[in-house]
């Protein structure tokens, strides 16, 4: 089984983000890059299924700030093939381009299954996933949270709104994007990330072919404004239920 993974780095929500000087893009001069989370568990899965029915893991992603961490990470897991693709990526990755880039690598490789995570919160033209199926010409489908191979197939779990769950037989090759893997991301240890940087190599690739179009043009962006605030409701029990019946009369709930 020849698995191949797209591995996204997206802003860290925990940092603070700020909007550079055009209003139209953030400011990414100490903005920290970290995989996508989703991403974490399409190389989780791609791992289970390795260990569970052999085969290679090949994860791939952009030449940005944090891809080196993210590759030896995913080798330490287990990964087999590291793969950065080189480019000039300073007026930003929409999933066009992302899709358009990696296709052409992953075309080479001839893979038997594509894993992605389902999205990414920087999102804004679309889910990478269905964009790479379509450059590849294989079908694709979301809201994966269990896979299983065989017989040239892949029996995989599709969650629906409402805690609805498919089960689809989908001919192979494909591209799946993971909502979750069948369990949780695995832990490693920086120690062990460092002994993997000795004996990994990370490929480096070329996106000759670069094209930033499709993705919809950011006339100006804005922080966030809190238009109301919490009202913190003080006293004893009797005192907080007297008032929380005089809101809810004043809000007509009452």
């Amino acid at each position: 089984m020849n698995i191949v993974v797209l591995a996204k780095l997206v802003p860290d929500l925990v940092e603070e983000l700020t909007i550079d000087a055009s209003g139209a893009a953030l400011d990414m001069t100490f903005a920290r890059l970290i995989i996508n989370e989703l991403d974490d568990h399409a190389i989780e899965q791609s791992i289970l299924l390795k260990e569970r029915s052999g085969g290679q893991v090949t994860v791939i992603t952009l030449d940005l700030e944090g891809a080196d961490d993210v590759l030896f990470t995913a080798a330490a897991k287990g990964a087999d093939r590291l793969i950065k693709i080189k480019g000039d990526f300073a007026g930003g990755v929409s999933n066009h381009a992302l899709a358009r880039a990696c296709a052409t690598i992953v075309k080479e490789l001839q893979p038997d299954l594509v894993l992605t995570g389902v999205q990414a919160h920087n999102d804004i033209d679309g889910s990478a996933g269905p964009l790479l199926a379509e450059c590849l010409g294989m079908p694709y489908v979301g809201y994966v949270h269990g896979i299983a191979i065989s017989d040239g197939k892949s029996k995989v779990l599709k969650e629906y709104p409402g805690g609805l769950v498919a089960e689809l037989d989908v001919v192979l090759p494909a591209v799946l994007g993971v909502q979750a893997s069948e369990q949780p991301p695995r832990y490693v240890a920086v120690s062990k990330v460092r002994q993997v940087m000795k004996t990994s190599k990370i490929e480096e690739r070329s996106a000759s072919e670069w094209d930033a179009n499709g993705a919809p043009i950011i006339g100006r962006m804005f922080q966030p404004e809190a238009s109301t605030h919490a009202t913190m409701i003080t006293g004893n029990a009797d005192d907080v239920a007297t008032k929380l019946v005089g809101i809810f009369k004043e809000f007509g709930v009452l």
